[in-house]
């Protein structure tokens, strides 16, 4: 066998179980099936087990940039697998709430590990005519800070493009990252 494959895994829908029961007692189909069994028995695994694939918890490791990919999830190799991990099986929640001040925190609290804290211009409007005056006296802005216990370890321009991607795109932001 194959170095990865699992040694004597037995099918639990044995084929020849499968056929009239005048070929059940015959010795050729019996081996032919068996054949065929031990082909299938993987497979049959696999799907067997398709839920704990699907689990980004439970999922092999090199099943993760996959589900990342399906999602849409951005994930650096640089991350522990337990934030990666957490990265995806929060994905739903995280896009449900992308563009607002709790989704970016919650975002970055999850691929930093840190504490972040978030100053935000604020101030909601709508208006029928184009080029209505924004609320307040200032333009929107951000402002966010990450407090960590090593900065040298977060990759600055990966953070930097991921609020890029995750905030509103009118607004200009700043970002530290800072020791705790």
């Amino acid at each position: 066998m194959k170095s990865g494959a699992a040694s004597a895994l037995r099918t639990p829908y044995p084929l020849v179980t499968l056929m009239p029961s005048v070929f059940q007692d015959d010795s050729f189909t019996t081996r032919w099936t068996s054949g065929l069994d031990d082909v299938l028995a993987p497979i049959i695994a696999s799907i067997d087990c398709l839920a704990a694939y699907l689990d980004p918890l439970l999922a092999p490791t090199d099943f993760l940039e996959w589900m990342a990919a399906w999602l849409g999830a951005t994930l650096d190799e640089n991350w522990p697998e337990t934030r990666r991990r957490a990265v995806i099986s929060q994905s739903a929640e995280l896009y449900r709430q992308r563009g607002t001040v709790g989704g970016l925190r919650r975002h970055l609290e999850l691929v930093t590990g840190g504490r972040v804290e978030l100053r935000d211009s604020g101030g909601v409007s709508t208006s029928t005519r184009p080029g209505a005056r924004l609320p307040g006296d200032h333009r929107p802005a951000l402002a966010i800070r990450v407090v960590v216990p090593d900065p040298d370890l977060v990759d600055h321009r990966a953070l930097d493009s991921l609020v890029t991607m995750v905030k509103p795109a009118h607004v200009p932001h700043t970002l530290e990252v800072v020791s705790s």
